[in-house]
C-alpha cells in the first residue's frame, strides 16, 4: 500500500495492512500484518506501529528448516529525499537511526515491512540455542543421534606448536 504524504489528514491515519514483500533468501509463510499510526508535521511523517508475521529459515548448524516468528515495534520518521544532501557525508547518531526518506510524496508500506523483517532476522539463524548441529565427519544430525566418529580437531593456531613438539621429540 502506498501512503500519499500530501493526503495525510491533520488528525493522522490509523492503518491495518497486510504485505508479502519479496526478499531474496527469505520465505515468508503468510502475509505480514502491520498496525500503523501515521502522523504528519510539515513535510515530516511519523510512523509508529507493530509488524508481525513468520518466516521460514534454515538453521546454520543442522541445516533444518524452521519457523521464526517476528513481532516488532517500529518508530520511523520520514523526510523528503530532497532534504538529503548527497555530497555531504553525515555520521548518524543513535537517535537518528530510525530516519528514512520518501520520494515523490509516497511512502510504501511494503518497504516498511521489508525493513522490519530484515532487521529481525538473525545473522546466524539457529533452530534453537542448544542445537548440536551436524557431525563434521559423517554428517549425522547430533540433535537426534550420536555417531561413532572420533573428532580430534586441533585449533589451527596450535597446529604449528604441535608440529614443533613432534620435531623436538624426534630429535631428542
Amino acid at each position: 500500500m502506498k501512503i500519499e504524504v500530501f493526503d495525510i489528514p491533520e488528525e493522522g491515519l490509523a492503518l491495518a495492512v497486510e504485505e508479502t514483500p519479496k526478499i531474496e533468501g527469505v520465505k515468508i509463510i503468510q502475509p505480514f500484518k502491520a498496525i500503523l499510526r501515521v502522523d504528519k508535521r510539515g513535510v515530516e511523517v511519523f510512523i509508529k506501529g507493530v509488524v508481525s508475521g513468520e518466516v521460514e529459515l534454515q538453521c546454520g548448524r543442522c541445516l533444518k528448516e524452521y519457523i521464526l516468528p517476528i513481532k516488532t515495534l517500529l518508530e520511523v520518521t520520514y523526510h523528503p529525499v530532497q532534504h538529503l544532501n548527497k555530497e555531504e557525508l553525515i555520521e548518524l547518531k543513535r537517535d537518528e537511526m530510525d530516519v528514512d526518506f520518501y520520494r515523490e510524496g509516497l511512502i510504501d508500506t511494503e518497504d516498511i515491512i521489508r525493513d522490519q523483517i530484515l532487521l529481525n532476522i538473525p545473522m546466524k539463524p539457529l533452530c534453537s540455542e542448544d542445537c548440536k548441529g551436524l557431525c563434521t565427519i559423517c554428517g549425522t544430525d547430533l540433535n537426534y543421534s550420536e555417531c561413532g566418529c572420533i573428532v580430534q580437531e586441533i585449533d589451527p593456531r596450535m597446529a604449528i606448536l604441535q608440529s614443533l613438539l613432534r620435531r623436538m621429540k624426534a630429535n631428542g
